[in-house]
């Protein structure tokens, strides 16, 4: 996500670091740079176009000429102006204070719709609420079939009515959510693959019947320009109260979540960073603005831990791992909890002042399933005890594993090391100890 925008920006900012002083020449150069990034990082005209006046006119001002450091003043003022094009400090949750709150999900064939909805469903079901999935989708094959799928796999109850008129079913839906008690009723909406009179006019009536309290877009990120365009025609027609952007971890230009706000005055609400089901994330402009400018986003990190990792186990877990008493069998609970956190280039966007460029993600994600495989072949007892792996032990956990003997002895350094690094980190502590308490 943002891979392509960020190098290029990141070169802008190294080319004007190291100056004593700026000129006007390296202002308007620096500008450029920054307008050709945005420009092939496939964010609207518009939005580049006033984006590089506004940045333009405060970094020739006095502030950034005369200042100390203004290498890092012009940094300021592209992230500041960046946030406010974003959507600055506006609201950007979703209001659901009714009861039953009718979420409606429109937007175009192929965007991801109906994943969105149940991604959206399960989040609700874990904060405590009893949502209700609606399928109103009747024009595209399987997209009711679905829906009920992925309602199965989340424990949600999907209302799919009579499966042919999707203004009936929803007027139905109303009711049924009412009956039962459910509290949050989000409506998956057929999509189509251009905008056209007939789709419109579905999508008002279904809006004049629910009176929902938010009418989002899902907006497929890869799509770039398109997108921005379909979602103007769309505000125009229905009001929006917001967007949902999906597959930005698959887009490396990020030209749609730096646009939208701007073109059409509604927010980004929410983001689909992967595809499993909780790979649906709340929309910050400052915290995005940080991992396009490469200074990381640590807060969405910390969260991301906060949620996967039980902190009382990880507090055993390292506690154990500084007396040196973790075996393969806690080597592997960690390689499942980094797993569980998401993609290792996810996880490294997020750290500030880590340059991918000098990290090989795809050998270190290869290489953790290999570890995850290998310790999955071995017997309980090769795993409490690794000193006790013969080499034809390794030759059949190698088999099992569909790896090499190497790759097994890879493993096995790396867990002495760690062992030696966590030995290495009690002394260190024990002497801290010593200073803090001289007796």
């Amino acid at each position: 996500m943002f891979e392509s925008l960020q190098k290029k920006l990141s070169g802008v900012f190294k080319n004007l670091s190291g100056k004593g002083k700026l000129t006007e020449k390296n202002i308007k150069d620096a500008v450029r740079e920054v307008k050709l990034a945005l420009l092939e990082a496939d964010v609207h005209y518009k939005v580049v176009k006033e984006f590089v006046e506004k940045v333009k006119e405060e970094a020739l001002g006095e502030k950034v000429l005369e200042s100390l450091t203004p290498d890092q003043e012009f940094i300021r003022i592209v992230r500041d102006s960046l946030i406010e094009i974003m959507g600055g400090n506006k609201n950007n949750k979703i209001n659901i204070s009714k009861n039953p709150a009718f979420i409606m999900l429109t937007g175009l064939q192929g965007s991801g719709k109906t994943t969105t909805a149940a991604k959206l469903a399960n989040k609700y079901k874990k904060k405590g609420r009893n949502p209700l999935l609606v399928a109103a989708d009747t024009y595209r094959p399987a997209a009711i079939d679905q829906l009920i799928q992925l309602g199965q796999d989340i424990g949600v109850p999907v209302f799919s009515g009579d499966k042919k008129d999707a203004v009936k079913i929803t007027e139905d839906s109303k009711k049924y959510a009412q009956r039962n008690l459910h509290d949050i009723v989000i409506i998956d909406t057929a999509g189509r693959l251009h905008i056209d009179e007939i789709m419109m006019k579905e999508l008002e009536e279904i809006k004049n019947i629910l009176e929902p309290e938010e009418i989002l877009m899902v907006v497929d990120a890869m799509v770039g320009q398109d997108a921005v365009n379909s979602a103007k025609e769309f505000n125009d027609k229905l009001d929006l109260t917001g967007f949902i952007i999906t597959k930005l971890d698959g887009d490396s230009r990020g030209g749609v979540i730096i646009s939208i706000q701007y073109i059409t005055n509604k927010p980004v609400k929410l983001v689909g960073v992967g595809e499993k089901i909780d790979d649906l994330e709340e929309f910050y402009p400052e915290r995005y603005v940080g991992r396009i400018l490469g200074m990381g986003d640590v807060l969405s990190f910390i969260e991301k831990v906060e949620k996967e990792v039980d902190k009382e186990k990880a507090e055993e877990d390292a506690e154990r791992f500084l007396e040196g008493k973790f075996d393969l069998e806690d080597f592997l609970d960690q390689i499942r909890q980094i797993k569980s956190l998401g993609s290792l280039s996810g996880l490294i966007e997020m750290l500030p002042n880590v340059p991918k460029d000098q990290v090989d993600i795809i050998k270190g994600e290869e290489e953790l399933k290999k570890y995850e495989a290998i310790i999955n072949s071995m017997t309980p007892k090769e795993r409490k005890n690794p000193k006790i792996l013969s080499y034809s032990r390794k030759q059949r956990i190698a088999k099992g594993s569909g790896t090499t003997i190497q790759d097994i002895n890879r493993l096995l350094k790396n867990y002495d090391q760690l062992k030696k690094t966590m030995k290495q980190m009690k002394k260190l502590k024990g002497r801290k100890l010593m200073r803090n308490f001289p007796f």
